[in-house]
């Protein structure tokens, strides 16, 4: 990760990004492809997932917003 940002590569690598809509999901932090480059996180990749990849997406990060909800994020 910190290559592709130091030399620019834009790489395409699994990160925990801000969604704010990507995946039909907003104001959560969330394990989803990005692209790396001199600016960090360049862009979103959003992947078709299938009904039960976006569900267990959905699982996930409604576990992610009860523990933000616990320490008052």
């Amino acid at each position: 990760m910190a290559e592709a940002i130091i030399k620019d590569k834009k790489r395409i690598l699994p990160c925990a990004a801000w969604l704010e809509g990507e995946y039909n999901l907003k104001d959560v932090m969330v394990g989803v492809p990005v692209k790396l480059g001199k600016n960090g996180i360049e862009e979103i990749i959003q992947i078709k997932l299938n009904p039960d990849e976006q569900e267990a997406l959905n699982k996930s990060a409604s576990g992610v917003k009860g523990t933000m909800a616990k320490v008052n994020i």
